[in-house]
């Protein structure tokens, strides 16, 4: 595994990243990546920082994890005429996966911008890097799905393996399960895939149960916590901090790879997770630390989902950067007046947000054991920690054992 590490934390940023562009009706909008660079630009927060701009990835990378007929499909890819049709060859061309001008040159940016982001961190160039353009966890090996074309941390985890590195953590918070990832490393012991994610039952892509736990050598390496619609940040956090330090802990992996998608947020208008900007924020802060103690503080962080296009995305992005680069911002720090007029000239009925932060309370409960925990007479707070708490001793109890861990010791 390569040694020294160099500067701190190091930002990935291309304005090719725009060009990954839908449909002017589809959710996913470049112009959150845009918003939130502004933002971070506004609040000086880039001063000074090495900025790396990507190359496209070419095809004998994008080929470590995606068939070659699947790429020959995305570079000549046309959208079908008539009908949009509901399962097209190759996934492209669906109301999720529309063809648009240029996808695969797009596509190979965003794998670049994440394999760049790994290669600084391998050549020890830093220790913590940052890509909010990644986070394409759906792209399966032939196929797009949920608005992934190529899944740049699928063919990022096989560069590192193949680059001195045979401990990946990868951890996911999107509300969506990373089923494109832990798909591609299911058997692979050398990967461990977390996802914490909306319950499979009630969500797209309906995978992501805790009975989901790897194949062969690589059983106990898929570690999947489904959260109950409607959580809050006290529990989510409370069933984070109950499975994933436990897992990299006995892991002890070389890298942390954080996929950090945000449409948990009470206001993403494709999910039913109700958290803060605030605790988004503690969930970042978390996973960095995480590599800190036990990555000697290897930790890539890409984007991913989050809908939120205002609001949202671009003040837990930022927050996303500032944990990178060690320049934590005080959610109750102001946003710029700038930056409010920028998005109000594109959306003169949404009302900016005030400060960096929702002004959520992110204290929670450590996880006690099965059955711990003490009602508090509100019938809906204690049914959702009751449920928080079953889903929290399924996973560990499919998976803990399996790592040397006790899933019933709330230590472990």
């Amino acid at each position: 595994m390569p040694g020294g590490t160099g500067t701190d934390g190091t930002v990935v940023w291309s304005d090719r990243f725009l060009d990954y562009t839908w449909t002017p009706e589809h959710p996913m909008r470049p112009v959150r990546l845009e918003f939130t660079m502004a933002l971070a630009r506004g609040l000086g927060l880039l001063d000074g920082v090495e900025t790396i701009t990507p190359a496209a990835a070419g095809d004998a990378e994008l080929l470590r994890v995606h068939t070659h007929d699947y790429v020959e499909a995305v570079k000549h890819a046309r959208q079908p005429a008539g009908p949009v049709p509901a399962a097209p060859p190759y996934g492209l061309g669906s109301a999720d996966n529309p063809v648009f001008p240029h996808m695969h040159e797009a596509a190979s940016v965003i794998v670049g911008g994440t394999l760049a982001a790994a290669q600084a961190i391998a050549a020890g160039h830093t220790r913590r890097a940052v890509s909010i353009g990644g986070g394409m966890h759906h792209a399966m090996p032939a196929s797009a799905a949920g608005f992934c074309v190529y899944n740049d941390v699928a063919v990022t985890i096989s560069w590192l393996l193949d680059n001195g590195f045979d401990r990946i953590a990868y951890v996911d918070v999107d509300v969506h399960h990373g089923d494109g990832v832990q798909r591609m490393f299911y058997g692979d012991p050398r990967v461990l895939t977390v996802s914490i994610h909306q319950h499979p039952a009630t969500l797209w892509p309906n995978t992501g149960w805790p009975e989901e736990t790897g194949a062969g050598k690589a059983e106990g390496t898929a570690v999947n916590l489904p959260i109950m619609p409607g959580t809050r940040d006290s529990l989510w956090l409370r069933g984070f901090h109950a499975v994933v330090p436990g897992a990299l802990a006995a892991f002890r992996p070389q890298i942390v790879i954080s996929q950090c998608g945000v449409d948990t947020h009470r206001e993403d208008p494709l999910a039913d997770l109700e958290l803060s900007v605030d605790g988004q924020r503690a969930a970042f802060l978390a996973m960095r630390d995480l590599a800190d103690r036990y990555a000697e503080g290897r930790w890539l962080a890409v984007g991913g989902g989050g809908y939120g296009l205002i609001r949202v995305v671009p003040r837990a992005w930022t927050h996303l950067l500032a944990a990178a680069l060690g320049r934590e911002i005080d959610p109750a720090t102001a946003i710029p007046q700038r930056w409010k007029d920028l998005v109000g000239r594109y959306a003169p009925m949404v009302a900016a947000p005030g400060t960096m932060g929702d002004g959520a309370d992110i204290s929670f409960a450590r996880w006690d054991g099965p059955g711990g925990g003490r009602d508090t007479g509100d019938e809906h707070v204690d049914r959702a920690r009751r449920a928080l708490d079953i889903s929290v001793s399924a996973t560990r109890r499919a998976t803990f054992g399996l790592l040397g861990l006790d899933p019933e010791d709330p230590r472990d």
